[in-house]
């Protein structure tokens, strides 16, 4: 009987395999309250989806360490980048979307130990899901959602872009650690998705006109432009 391939992991990270119906955002939440270290990996390898979620302990406020949600979806976009076909176009919706071609495809996800925006966060976790397939084997009837099978990529094995968003997120962490946030903004205002159009989020409509230096979204509605903190998005507080 041959054991499931399990993936390989940059130094300082391990990996939880979880199987059947456990989430691994949910489970790596659960792990980071009771003390795991960082760099702890949760993962599922499903037939149809690729879940996974890695635990931080960010050195920072939780403002200036809510970058690694976006910082986090630059990693998937370089990993996805380096196993698909050149053709293959990766855009980053603010709120931790992912669109691949143009179609929603998937999603990243935050929690964090605290909501306190000026206090130095326990633990934060970014959760990653991602659709191999599509659920209906009609396409055409949400031509806005996508699989990535769906998109050119059949031959982008899922075990071997879990070992590379996990790479690709440590060597944006050491960046960042080293220049800053100013090319994380960069980086990440050229794979944005929606920037100058006209969206509606938490109730409040109006057209997205970027972000500030902590991610925030700047929505200008009328003659008022709303700041909208990317805590907004964390989930369980």
């Amino acid at each position: 009987m041959t054991e499931d391939p399990r993936p390989s992991f940059p130094p300082l990270f391990s990996g939880l395999a979880v199987s059947g119906q456990i989430d691994p955002f949910e489970k790596a939440s659960a792990e980071a309250t009771r003390g795991c270290d960082a760099g702890l990996v949760v993962y599922n390898l499903g037939a149809n989806t690729l879940e996974a979620a890695i635990v931080f302990a960010p050195d920072v406020t939780l403002e200036k360490a809510m970058a690694v949600l976006p910082l986090c979806g630059i990693g998937f976009q370089n990993a996805l980048g380096a196993l698909a076909p050149p053709e293959v176009a990766v855009h980053l919706e603010w709120a931790g979307g992912l669109r691949i071609n143009g179609a929603r495809c998937g999603a990243l996800r935050v929690a964090a130990s605290t909501a306190d925006t000026d206090a130095l966060p326990d633990w934060i976790v970014v959760g990653l899901t991602l659709p191999l397939w599509p659920d209906s084997d009609a396409p055409g009837e949400t031509p806005d959602q996508t699989a990535l099978y769906a998109e050119g990529c059949a031959e982008v094995n899922a075990l071997d872009l879990l070992e590379s968003w996990v790479k690709h997120t440590l060597v944006g962490i050491n960046t960042w650690s080293e220049d800053g946030v100013k090319s994380l903004h960069a980086n990440w205002r050229g794979l944005a998705h929606g920037i100058g159009e006209d969206i509606k989020l938490h109730g409040q409509a109006g057209t997205f006109l970027g972000i500030d230096m902590q991610f925030g979204m700047l929505l200008r509605s009328d003659e008022t432009t709303h700041l909208i903190p990317l805590t907004s998005v964390l989930e369980g507080n």
